[in-house]
């Protein structure tokens, strides 16, 4: 997939408090601005059913489901998201920013979650096969800048950062492999300083990786 006449899909990743609904909403302005028609969303979550999910994941204990199980819902609400959200905007052409996508299942509860890959692999073949990003930020930054970030927005959707700084550490080590691993997908970015700075270095690697969403 490109960002062409079928669209272009973009995620955004990381730690809880690094910053990602802020840069998500830069730079769909930015892209919006260069003409092209720009459809934000969320993991889990995106469509109505997929929603329901996410009030189930992210309420709640730290300990009310197991990774088996928090995987299994995730890809039940990615299924739907897929199916009612991203395919149609993509296929008319349209950029689809999410808020997380299948690389937080396998950060999460993979690798962090002891779940193990395969069983993440097999759950992201069967969901999302070959309709994966053309290009994935993770959004980097120190753990215990995250935590304090991601407690002053407050709320309710409190599940994961409960878990704590040791299991946040293995989150973040999980995405920083992941992009070891797939180097031309994946970009790290460095989430410290100021929202315009994170922003500059993201639009650094999107003009460069997808330059046809800046020349529409």
């Amino acid at each position: 997939m490109t960002a062409s006449s079928a669209g272009a899909f973009i995620s955004f990743e990381g730690g809880d408090g690094a910053g990602k609904s802020t840069q998500i909403k830069l730079l769909a302005d930015a892209i919006r601005d260069a003409g092209r028609e720009v459809v934000t969303t969320r993991e889990p979550g995106g469509s109505p059913g997929a929603e329901a999910i996410r009030k189930l994941l992210l309420e709640g204990s730290a300990d009310k489901w197991s990774p088996v199980t928090e995987a299994l819902l995730m890809s039940a609400a990615r299924a739907d998201h897929l199916e009612r959200i991203i395919q149609p905007a993509l296929a008319r052409g349209a950029v689809v920013i999410t808020d997380r996508f299948a690389d937080s299942t396998m950060a999460y509860q993979g690798l962090a979650g002891a779940l193990g890959e395969k069983t993440v692999i097999a759950l992201y073949d069967l969901v999302v096969g070959n309709r994966g990003p053309d290009l994935t930020l993770i959004l980097d930054l120190p753990i215990e800048e995250g935590l304090k970030r991601a407690g002053a927005t407050g709320g309710q959707e409190q599940r994961f950062e409960s878990k704590g700084a040791a299991y946040q550490e293995k989150v973040r080590e999980a995405f920083l492999e992941i992009a070891r691993r797939e180097p031309d997908r994946c970009f790290v970015v460095d989430a410290s300083g100021s929202a315009e700075k994170v922003a500059a270095r993201i639009r650094n690697i999107v003009e460069k990786k997808l330059p046809a969403l800046f020349n529409a």
